[in-house]
């Protein structure tokens, strides 16, 4: 079942850009998580050390995703659909942390959050799911049952409320089965809506459209707490552009950003990453950083076409969109084109979930890529 053969068949174009992104990761959380001015030049904080232990267990979980043949993923997807489920309608009953339902917690061991596996998880019993259907994939009735497949997780997670991880599987799925060859007049229907809503809620961010003035159309459908997250003028989207612009072209300096650094600029070394680093390495450092987002993203496109049977494929696709999204997503919050949603910046963003479910992702996508010549 576990090949070590297998990793000497990997894209091994990854491994740089991987590593530059993991540096900066650590490089603005130490940054950002200095407690007091003798710390301000320390590398080694206590969040540092505790992120190092998280890409030391990711690369562990990568090497392992890479030996393990993917097409086994098949007889499992079910099974953990379900325990994803399970997951995630128990989180309901658990104590919420910081008043959303998002966490389960063991104290002194460990925390996790499901949401981040689910989308994972979504990929996995998709790609079973399209390929299983075989000549049927076109019919109307399979793009009814894959939207309830996929319906039940993204209510769950928006209930948690968990809304940036949530619209994350509507563009996973709709990509996913547009490789598949999903019934196109839905799939046309679908595209449409979500790209009128995404234009809508652009236009409100950058001031077309009066935030106020939409109140009255949305609140008759929605409840004002769920409107207000659509509001453009909140502290932490002017933090966030303030930050970058402070650093301009060549940025302040690392351990040198007044702004993020005195606590101004809210959660810096989590949701906020890319606008801290931005305050520190300027322009020229974001441009660096996309550079390396780009690649790593393109690379993910080449295992599409690399795939050599449809479950590959119909994964390689969900996972290559599940990286790209978290970038599009977290980077236009920052910039005030999308609401704060807490969707994090992939292998830059502080914490051990996202980074984990993020290096699986990887390995999987490496799985399929180094098994190309396999029948």
């Amino acid at each position: 079942m576990w090949n070590p053969r297998a990793l000497s068949r990997v894209d091994l174009r990854i491994f740089p850009v991987v590593i530059c992104l993991m540096v900066m990761s650590l490089l603005v959380i130490s940054s950002m998580t200095a407690s007091a001015d003798w710390e301000r030049f320390i590398f080694w904080t206590p969040l540092v050390k505790s992120q190092v232990r998280w890409c030391c267990l990711g690369w562990a979980v990568f090497f392992l995703a890479v030996g393990f043949d993917y097409r086994k993923l098949r007889d499992w997807s079910l099974f953990l659909y379900g325990v994803m489920l399970l997951l995630l309608v128990g989180l309901f009953f658990v104590s919420a942390i910081q008043n959303v339902h998002r966490w389960y917690r063991i104290p002194g061991v460990v925390s996790f959050q499901p949401s981040e596996q689910a989308k994972l998880i979504l990929v996995i019993f998709l790609g079973w799911f399209l390929e299983r259907k075989g000549n049927a994939v076109g019919s109307l009735q399979t793009a009814c049952q894959m939207g309830g497949l996929v319906g039940i997780p993204f209510l769950l997670i928006l209930k948690q409320p968990d809304l940036g991880t949530a619209l994350i599987l509507y563009p996973i799925a709709l990509v996913m089965g547009y490789f598949a060859g999903v019934h196109r007049g839905v799939l046309k229907c679908l595209s449409a809506c979500g790209l009128f809503a995404l234009f809508f809620v652009m236009l409100m961010f950058v001031g077309v459209l009066s935030h106020e003035q939409m109140r009255p159309v949305f609140t008759s459908v929605m409840k004002e707490y769920q409107y207000e997250r659509l509001n453009p003028d909140t502290y932490h989207q002017k933090a966030s552009q303030t930050a970058i612009a402070i650093g301009g072209v060549t940025g302040t300096g690392w351990h040198k950003s007044e702004f993020s650094g005195r606590q101004w600029l809210p959660a810096a070394h989590t949701d906020s990453v890319f606008a801290a680093f931005g305050e520190e390495f300027g322009f020229v450092g974001l441009a660096f950083m996309l550079f390396l987002f780009y690649a790593l993203i393109y690379f993910s496109f080449q295992v599409v076409a690399a795939a050599k049977d449809p479950f590959g494929r119909y994964l390689a696709a969900g996972l290559s969109v599940y990286l790209a999204m978290h970038v599009m997503v977290n980077i236009g919050m920052m910039c005030a084109l999308l609401p704060i949603s807490g969707v994090p910046l992939i292998f830059v963003t502080y914490g051990g979930s996202s980074l984990v479910t993020t290096m699986a992702a990887l390995g999987v996508l490496q799985s399929i890529y180094s098994r190309r010549f396999m029948f």
